[in-house]
């Protein structure tokens, strides 16, 4: 179970499809991010894909017709007209069409009415739909999508879309199950179900032999755990999407100070970059050694460079000279990066917030913990994003308690010139079974908090940094232990739930998912299970606060009534 090598299959077949000689790409936005993603532009120079084009730009008069023209693109409405356009007039010689999903046979024969000169080769559909994020995480890219703490209906119908598709790239007709506490997991959950239902063919795979378990589609709900994306994480991957953030496996420095010209923009990609496949999940002080090592190979390759005394010697640098370049360029780009978030660690002082932050998410100390956080929220040092984060972890681990004093660090946070009207809309945000939960767990903290602190004195201090266990990894235990899951999270539709554990799991999260999800899942799989997980994007603490305030846009006010001063945005905020 690999998403990025299922879209490279499909990419591999279409381009194979069209025979030797030259070829030019045709896609739309969407398409272009999901090929970018799968392979570097130089990979697909050296399979004779010489231009590429999108179909939603405006359209040049050259004729190209010794070109062949492969088009990979979403089966929306838009694209149809616009491909319908291009057939009428042809620029290429011949077009081999490849949609990124189901198409409906009615735009199939209006394709083949517009192909008055019969240009067109073939016409296929190939599941690749969504965004290879790392082999085991993928994202369909929808920065929000849910308003009034409902679907956005775009925002469905994309993420069923997507799901069918990631379905189809693996040949799984799953077992469907749900968050049952949450009414947008099980929309959902039903829409997928009927288009596999409608789709009888193309899901017709051969049943799992001797009585194992179909693959499972987990489908789960950003509003049960909404602390994962708030805090702070140190892994590599995750530290650089929290602090510079990666869209679309680029990252932006164009903001960094005395960053080279050619670094200003880079790739930050597992397929082509085997440095940073093999440290994604290394944190912070690995990474740091890690590259260090890097470093001195490099500079010893360097050394063995200069000493070029001989013509053999020129011609073995010659053939080593890709590869050394290569290199270079790995060093480089790690050295800057990594240099920077040792700069940002430093400079927000995340070593200290981010203790604070998960002893606020793993232990209940209120008063004590809400001394640190006044000082940390009023001290100017703190980032108004970093006071934000921390106000918001502590409301909603403390709004049922006698002592919560929110509203008191509010009123800093809004002296300060922060953001305060964001808590109030998260504590809308939040679902009830969560806020149940993290209830539950302060009762529970309370009254175990002695006997926890000898154990952990008998065991030896855990990490204060990675104390915390998303909700997520509790769920996926659950899972692949074949533990009873009906009541929690149902299954969809008259199938007779099965007793045995899945052997594959897809896991999809609405309201997006995080890195601190996928290295969990990235562990389970290195013990031997199958776990896929993805969401309607890959959140940092940045973007989730965008996808709170989008999804409680229009919610009446119905929590913390002490708040509704800062519950509402300063005119033309958002």
């Amino acid at each position: 179970m690999n998403v990025t090598r299922a879209v490279q299959l499909y990419l591999e077949q279409m381009i194979s499809d069209a025979g030797p000689g030259m070829k030019m790409l045709m896609m739309d936005r969407e398409t272009t991010s999901i090929v970018s993603m799968a392979f570097a532009q130089s990979e697909m120079l050296q399979k004779e894909v010489y231009l590429f084009e999108r179909i939603d730009s405006g359209r040049s008069n050259e004729r190209l017709k010794y070109l062949k023209c492969i088009v990979f693109i979403r089966p929306t409405r838009d694209n149809i007209l616009r491909l319908q356009s291009e057939l009428k007039g042809p620029k290429y010689g011949s077009y081999y069409i490849n949609f990124s999903n189901i198409i409906p046979r009615t735009d199939i024969k209006s394709l083949a009415e517009s192909d008055e000169s019969e240009s067109v080769r073939e016409v296929k559909e190939v599941y690749a739909d969504y965004l290879p994020v790392n082999p085991n995480l993928f994202s369909l890219n929808i920065p929000t999508c849910l308003q009034a703490l409902s679907w956005n209906p775009d925002a469905l119908v994309r993420c069923a879309q997507g799901l069918i598709s990631v379905l189809l790239s693996f040949k799984f007709r799953p077992a469907i199950r749900f968050k049952s506490s949450s009414s947008v997991a099980q929309t959902l959950a039903k829409k997928v179900h009927e288009t596999i239902n409608k789709e009888t063919a193309l899901f017709s795979f051969r049943p799992p032999e001797d009585g194992a378990a179909p693959p499972l589609l987990l489908i789960l709900d950003r509003r049960d755990d909404p602390i994962t994306p708030l805090l702070n994480q140190w892994t590599y991957q995750a530290m650089v999407h929290e602090l510079l953030t990666i869209n679309k496996q680029r990252v932006d420095l164009s903001g960094v100070q005395g960053v080279p010209k050619d670094l200003k923009e880079i790739v930050l990609s597992s397929e082509q970059d085997e440095f940073f496949a093999n440290n994604l999940y290394s944190n912070f002080g690995e990474i740091a050694t890690t590259i260090k090592g890097l470093m001195d190979e490099f500079q010893k390759k360097a050394n063995d460079q200069k000493k070029i005394e001989s013509i053999n010697d020129m011609k073995n640098f010659v053939e080593t000279y890709p590869q050394f370049k290569k290199m270079s360029g790995t060093v480089n780009k790690h050295l800057v990066l990594i240099s920077e978030l040792s700069l940002q660690v430093s400079k927000q002082q995340l070593f200290e917030i981010s203790e604070l932050e998960q002893e606020i998410a793993c232990r209940a100390d209120h008063a004590t913990q809400l001394q640190r956080v006044k000082k940390c929220v009023s001290d100017e040092k703190t980032s108004l994003h970093n006071a934000l984060r921390l106000i918001m972890l502590y409301s909603m681990r403390y709004e049922r308690h006698a002592n919560c004093d929110t509203s008191g660090l509010l009123k800093i946070l809004q002296d300060r010139g922060g953001r305060a009207y964001v808590v109030p809309k998260m504590l809308e945000y939040i679902s009830p079974s969560a806020r149940q939960e993290l209830f539950n767990l302060v009762k529970i903290t309370d009254a175990v908090k002695l006997t926890r602190n000898l154990i952990k004195g008998l065991k030896g201090v855990e990490n204060v940094y990675t104390q915390h266990n998303c909700v997520l990894k509790e769920t996926l235990e659950e899972v692949i232990k074949g533990r009873p899951l009906d009541s929690a999270y149902p299954i969809m539709g008259n199938e007779v739930p099965y007793r045995r554990p899945p052997q594959e799991v897809i896991v999809f999260v609405i309201g997006g998912t995080t890195y601190e999800e996928a290295l969990a899942v990235h562990r389970y799989n290195q013990e031997g299970y199958k776990v896929v997980l993805g969401g309607t994007t890959v959140h940092n603490s940045g973007s989730f606060i965008d996808e709170i305030l989008a999804a409680t846009a229009g919610v009446p006010f119905k929590h913390s009534r002490s708040l509704h001063q800062f519950h509402h945005a300063p005119p033309g905020d958002a």
